[in-house]
């Protein structure tokens, strides 16, 4: 389901946050991912290897996976790593 409340977010980040989900939602490739370098995609590893997160602000980052099969993302997150 779709939500639009950010009152979860720091005002500072959300429209940073909501152009990223908006990109993720039209994104057909995860190579996409690089085009905006200030985002720094990376796939995560470890017991989140094949993951990718998305850097927001300090230490918070946008968390996800994609399902390859039915091409989407799955389990997206907002998270402080640290």
């Amino acid at each position: 389901m779709e939500q639009h409340d950010s009152s979860g977010l720091q005002p500072p980040v959300v429209e940073k946050v909501r152009k990223i989900v908006a990109f993720l939602q039209d994104m057909e490739r995860e190579e996409e991912l690089h085009s905006v370098p200030t985002w720094k995609a990376h796939q995560l590893t470890g017991d989140r290897k094949g993951n990718w997160s998305l850097f927001v602000s300090k230490n918070w980052r946008i968390p996800f996976a994609t399902d390859h099969k039915e091409i989407e993302m799955i389990d997206l997150d907002y998270e402080d790593y640290h």
